[in-house]
């Protein structure tokens, strides 16, 4: 069953108090991102609240946040995480508190993600605050994009699909990126944005391919489907290490 976020806040509780109680936007540092969750929602932490040297945040989307998503965000974690980036997921129409499937962990481990993280992993519902926190926002298709535009305008040139941001930064070489990061000044959130930017300036320079910047959903496919899920991802992945590695290695 589809689970949908409780759009009304209870009696006796003001909409702010109730957008702060639901963010689910950032995990506090000691705890994994894909741990399970105590409800609906994990940590209550609002951006507003968190102080000005948090962590540069990558956020990955996609529909039921068991399949495609938790992946990217794993993968990304492994090798972004010794760089200070919290990395997390979240799904559109989230199968809430559902681990991966099997073949999907299966395909995590073998592509070299740690075991205990892929079977801790529970879906959660993208919300707001999330889009509002994090510096690079990484869905796998156009469709959850666009949702994640409707959601918060404002994101736009920080949202991509996985396979977009890397069509994209091909076109801009490591040095370019790191030179577009030290213009943004030290602090790593803005170097990352800033990266972020370089790489959404790229739009217009190279035309996309329908359905090539979309990553396959494999969810209840056969295991061939979800090779080549993770055929289309990981390539996107090294390519978003790349340039993340430029700004803040």
């Amino acid at each position: 069953m589809i689970s949908q976020p409780p759009s009304e806040p209870p009696a006796g509780i003001s909409r702010r108090e109730w957008r702060r109680r639901t963010a689910g936007a950032s995990t506090p540092a000691s705890t994994p991102s894909s741990g399970p969750l105590p409800g609906l929602f994990a940590s209550t932490e609002s951006a507003a609240a968190r102080p000005q040297n948090a962590r540069p945040t990558i956020l990955t989307v996609c529909t039921g946040n068991i399949c495609r998503s938790p992946m990217a965000e794993i993968l990304l974690r492994r090798s972004l995480e010794p760089l200070g980036v919290h990395v997390h997921s979240a799904g559109t129409h989230a199968l809430v508190d559902h681990a991966m499937p099997e073949p999907a962990q299966q395909m995590a481990i073998a592509l070299g993600a740690d075991a205990g993280i892929v079977d801790a992993h529970r879906g959660r519902y993208l919300v707001e605050p999330m889009l509002q926190d994090a510096d690079l926002i990484l869905t796998m298709s156009r469709e959850h994009r666009s949702r994640a535009v409707q959601m918060m305008p404002r994101s736009l040139r920080r949202v991509f699909t996985i396979r977009e941001f890397a069509r994209l930064a091909s076109t801009l070489s490591t040095e370019d990126a790191r030179a577009a990061a030290d213009a943004a000044g030290s602090d790593p959130r803005e170097r990352l944005r800033a990266v972020a930017l370089a790489v959404a300036d790229q739009r217009g320079l190279s035309e996309p391919i329908a359905d090539e910047d979309d990553v396959i959903d494999p969810y209840r496919r056969s295991r061939e489907i979800y090779e080549q899920s993770a055929a289309e991802l990981t390539p996107a992945i090294a390519e978003v290490e790349r340039i993340v590695g430029a700004a803040l290695g």
